[in-house]
């Protein structure tokens, strides 16, 4: 059994040996299959670390908000603002407004009344023909309220002074009623709910002297 031992260490020693100085592919490299942990990245003095893509800071834009469209029209409720009545007021006379200022009653047929739709047809033809436009912005405000038969609810108001309309002849922007106008608008309900049914003057004369109209 000695006789074998010292061969078989020799023959073992020299093939290890073999191993280490053959020119093989594998040089004291990482084996193959296994993961190679080690940082690549070069730390060069003077070379300056790869930035990440994300990190950029961009430029910012200014956003800007286009100023609000001025209303054509304000409707002052004052006392009587859980009025349904003028409630419907606060939101039809715009509409009925804008319809004066594009001489334009096709929008007034199809929201209101047929009888306020004649009455506001009429006035349009009128300032066709005498060549009258209407120049915003105006303002109503809500003096009194009465209630008449029939369900009907009477509103006293005060039209702006700043109404004014243009006169071709004389061409020049007229105010009809430099103080303020008083106006009757008589409401019912529908069942588009409160609209105008129509407009009139006062039976009792009354003053928009001292009202402050907001435009």
């Amino acid at each position: 059994m000695r006789r074998l031992t010292l061969p078989t260490f020799l023959l073992a020693t020299a093939v290890l040996l073999t191993g280490c100085g053959e020119g093989g592919t594998n040089k004291g490299t990482m084996p193959e299959g296994v993961e190679d942990t080690s940082s690549t990245t070069d730390n060069t003095p003077g070379t300056p670390a790869p930035s990440s893509p994300g990190t950029t800071a961009e430029p910012s834009t200014p956003v800007t908000t286009p100023p609000a469209a001025k209303a054509q029209i304000t409707v002052v409720p004052g006392n009587y603002a859980s009025n349904p009545a003028v409630q419907g007021l606060v939101k039809k006379y715009p509409i009925y407004y804008k319809a004066q200022i594009d001489r334009n009653d096709s929008v007034i047929k199809e929201t209101f009344p047929a009888y306020f739709y004649l009455d506001v047809t009429d006035n349009i033809k009128q300032a066709k023909s005498n060549g009258w436009v209407m120049r915003p912005p105006g303002s109503v405000v809500v003096m009194s309220v009465v209630q008449r038969p029939f369900g009907v609810v009477r509103l006293n108001l005060c039209l702006s002074q700043r109404t004014q309309y243009w006169k071709p002849k004389s061409r020049t922007w007229v105010k009809p009623a430099p103080q303020g106008l008083p106006k009757v608008i008589e409401m019912v309900e529908t069942g588009m709910g409160w609209s105008m049914y129509r407009e009139m003057k006062p039976d009792k004369p009354f003053s928009c002297a001292k009202v402050r109209f907001p435009a």
